[in-house]
């Protein structure tokens, strides 16, 4: 299957509930490269690159672990030259 890459925005109060952790443990379940990271403003930045099928199954399992905080998920299609090696949490 060939390889996407989606730029993300959670919006909501998903700072300070270990949702880069929980963010991070889902994208590697589903063998997903990238990074996780809190912005300044209070939300938080995620770029996801694996199968397209992968990827929306990654960001379901996220909203579901956290319904109730993410009130807005913005999703964006991206091309990416990056060969990402693993998933991260960076800051």
């Amino acid at each position: 299957m060939s390889k996407s890459a989606k730029h993300i925005i959670f919006i909501g109060r998903v700072q300070g509930i270990g949702f880069r952790f929980t963010a991070h443990n889902i994208a590697n379940r589903y063998g997903l490269t990238g990074w996780v990271r809190n912005l300044p403003d209070g939300t938080v930045e995620m770029v996801a690159r694996g199968t397209s099928d992968n990827i929306d199954d990654c960001l379901r399992d996220i909203k579901q672990a956290f319904e109730g905080y993410i009130r807005e998920t913005k999703v964006e299609e991206i091309t990416t030259n990056t060969q990402y090696k693993n998933f991260k949490i960076t800051f």
